[in-house]
């Protein structure tokens, strides 16, 4: 009777869906980062501390400073060497409310998290618990690589070149404006994320016509802007609109991940509870 209880229990056990805890979770290492193993762990134990997960399974990558040479240099005119990747990023995509963005702002000192939020965006991406950090001071633009990249590991889905090169170019000019204007980081990104929701409003592409709604929003919110910083907005944000028609494949996915991802805990749960009641009751039947 004991043997056949046992074996009832195995087949439950074997039977239940195969849910990871790290599924929709992915890490990224800028590669002078992963190369020091100080360093990595660092990093390592910084998400860990930001997570509720284990992530010793956790998925990772590594961020070169050919990736992201190869989608930022003609945005910053910038160019990077092996040593200066060092900023590093967490995806999760259990998180289901909209999203959370941390920045460790004792070593990311100019991205700030809704400057993130609004450079994801032009990917498509709305949703995610996203930490991004760095064991040395960083500006935060390069780390954005890591980001998308995290996010294409969590996925399973590249996302176009085309939405990553907008949401380069976009934070890129958000930073500018910023170093500019002097203006508080986020309201620079909140003036991004308000023309950003009205170009897609009215489904515009043409830099004239985003140029009038920048330089309306900026009016109405008291930033100054020159005509120049006006276009390179304008520009950022026409080429982000262009990109969102090569996005639906990523989009699609990223909402199927996303679902699986916050279902997986609750179902778990309900599977840790019946083998709880079994054991309840065998023990109940064992003892009489």
């Amino acid at each position: 009777m004991k043997c056949l209880i046992f074996i009832a229990l195995i087949l439950l056990v074997a039977a239940s869906p195969a849910y990871s805890s790290t599924q929709g979770l992915a890490i990224t290492y800028g590669e002078a980062t992963y190369s020091n193993q100080a360093l990595k762990d660092s990093m390592f134990n910084y998400f860990q501390s930001h997570s509720n997960k284990s992530l010793k399974d956790t998925t990772y990558r590594i961020i070169t400073a050919s990736e992201v040479n190869s989608i930022a240099k003609n945005i910053t005119g910038k160019t990077y060497g092996a040593g200066q990747i060092v900023s590093c990023a967490m995806v999760d995509l259990s998180y289901n409310q909209g999203i959370k963005i941390i920045v460790d702002t004792s070593k990311v000192k100019i991205v700030t998290p809704k400057m993130y939020a609004t450079a994801l965006k032009s990917s498509g991406i709305e949703n995610g618990y996203v930490v991004v950090s760095s064991p040395s001071l960083s500006s935060g633009e390069s780390a954005l690589a890591g980001v998308l990249k995290s996010y294409e590991i969590a996925v399973g889905t590249p996302i176009p070149p085309e939405a990553k090169k907008a949401a380069t170019e976009e934070l890129y000019v958000e930073t500018q404006v910023v170093n500019q204007t002097g203006q508080n980081p986020d309201k620079v990104a909140e003036l991004f994320d308000k023309t950003k929701t009205e170009v897609q409003k009215q489904n515009l592409q043409d830099p004239t016509q985003i140029k009038v709604i920048v330089i309306n929003m900026a009016n109405t919110m008291n930033i100054t802007l020159t005509d120049q910083q006006a276009q390179q907005i304008a520009t950022a944000l026409s080429n982000s609109q262009k990109a969102q028609g090569s996005l639906t494949e990523f989009k699609n996915q990223l909402e199927k991940v996303t679902q699986q991802s916050t279902e997986a805990p609750g179902i778990l749960s309900q599977i840790a509870a019946i083998l709880q009641d079994i054991i309840n009751y065998l023990q109940g039947l064992f003892s009489r």
